[in-house]
């Protein structure tokens, strides 16, 4: 008899909902719904995208049990009432990175790194808390509990909310609660004396649900522990000790599972959790896909013109070069920053080396970002490359010769939804399951040094 899993990827742009059969991971049917822009949002917006979603996939009669998977780092605080104080602040809102300066001067960015496995930047958790607390203290006083997104939706999906204010069944998984700044990989255990630094009255905190453990029932179907999006992303291709993920998205992110914790007191590597018992060191980036989305729309074409432009022209485009900081940056650590292009000659100023400069450019920042990973130990054997990005040929042609590591390009999917999806049957049946991931690209190493050289010396 086939039984069906549900899972949830609510990121920052949407929820989408994939129904799976739970034995060979095909899906059976999906749903969408759109979030709010902006990098505040009021959580019951999530909430309200979510049933459009399931409502858009043919509903959950039929299904055995579900996870959410969601964005990292988001402030969601409750009363005493289970209602939410405020919009929940998004992992890219930068307003607390004073608060995380701050933070870091009290504590010791070794210190931090030693005991919640990252220094924290102003995605995390607590630092948005410590901005609370300065810039809105009559908020930050009705505190009387702190989740994050995945873990708010798994807590009303139960039931749970101002109509059944029990604060203490709230729960996450270690994943996510690792990219709070106050929960720790290597105990696993909360660092209340770090929590104090932001919040002063005691709250309560999700309790952190062990890797397939269920977080309870709605009827006949069992909630899984959920997952921080990465995280689901990493479940949902079967990610293993050699493989490293580079999703280009929002944001971009370089991440791979490790059987041990990283600790990286620079502040580049967050040594984060994963949702199968492991780990998953990454770094991640504001500036992605939103590159080429300018850059396209300077050049007045869509995404397939622009990458068709780029692979006109030479490998490094003639020393122009982009340092996409568009958003400001997190890695490197530069919330204020804008972008910069260098190496503006008569000869370089062309359509063709702009295009090439704007893949050029996101790729070489997220190279970076694996140089780092590699320093701190990681083994780097094959690179899955996702994101809607990643399908652009040009993309993945650029991608083997930035990097030195053979890349491959899945096919096109929700990875963090199927990850959510693939925990949900693991809670059912109580194994991790094995699904087929397709590749549809898998350019050979093609590395041209001179790309990378060019974007070093701009740095």
């Amino acid at each position: 008899m086939t039984q069906l899993v549900a899972g949830v990827d609510s990121s920052t742009q949407s929820c989408k909902v994939v129904i799976v059969d739970a034995a060979t991971g095909a899906i059976v049917r999906e749903g969408r719904a759109t979030h709010p822009v902006g990098t505040e949002v009021d959580p019951q917006a999530w909430w309200d995208a979510l049933q459009a979603a399931i409502a858009d996939a043919g509903g959950l009669d039929d299904v055995a049990a579900i996870s959410v998977g969601g964005q990292q780092h988001g402030m969601v605080v409750l009363d005493a009432g289970g209602r939410v104080i405020r919009p929940a602040l998004l992992w890219n809102d930068t307003r607390s990175s004073g608060a995380a300066s701050a933070l870091i001067a009290e504590v010791g960015a070794a210190e931090f790194a030693r005991r919640s496995g990252s220094v924290p930047v102003a995605s995390f958790t607590l630092t948005k808390l410590r901005w609370l607390a300065d810039a809105e203290p009559e908020n930050a006083a009705k505190v009387a509990a702190v989740a994050l997104p995945h873990d708010w939706l798994t807590w009303r999906l139960r039931g749970f909310g101002p109509d059944n204010p029990q604060l203490d069944e709230l729960v996450t998984d270690r994943s996510d609660a690792s990219g709070t700044s106050y929960w720790s990989p290597s105990t696993g255990d909360y660092d209340l004396e770090l929590l104090g630094l932001a919040l002063k009255q005691p709250v309560i905190l999700p309790r952190v649900l062990g890797p397939g453990e269920s977080a309870g029932k709605v009827g006949a179907m069992l909630i899984g522990p959920g997952a921080g999006d990465n995280a689901g992303a990493a479940l949902g291709l079967g990610a293993a000790t050699g493989d490293v993920v580079i999703s280009i998205g929002t944001s971009g992110t370089v991440f791979a599972v490790t059987d041990r914790p990283v600790e990286d007191e620079s502040g580049t590597v967050a040594g984060f959790a994963d949702a199968s018992g492991q780990f998953l060191p990454l770094i991640a980036t504001l500036n992605a896909a939103r590159i080429l989305d300018a850059v396209a729309a300077l050049l007045g074409v869509d995404h397939h013109e622009l990458g068709h432009l780029a692979l006109e022209a030479e490998p490094g485009a003639h020393g122009l070069v982009l340092q996409p900081y568009f958003e400001g940056e997190r890695t490197p650590n530069r919330p204020d920053a804008t972008a910069t292009l260098f190496g503006m000659t008569l000869a370089s100023t062309t359509r063709a080396d702009l295009a090439r400069a704007a893949i050029e450019g996101m790729l070489c920042a997220l190279a970076d970002g694996l140089d780092a990973l590699t320093s701190r130990g990681v083994d780097a054997r094959r690179i899955l490359l996702i994101g809607g990005a990643a399908q652009n040929p040009a993309v993945g042609v650029i991608a083997a010769q930035v990097f030195s590591v053979p890349v491959f390009v899945p096919s096109p999917a929700e990875y963090v939804a199927i990850g959510a999806a693939r925990q949900a049957a693991w809670v059912l049946d109580g194994t991790l399951p094995d699904w087929p991931v397709a590749v549809v690209a898998s350019p050979a190493v093609d590395t041209r040094a001179v790309i990378r050289a060019n974007y070093t010396a701009r740095a």
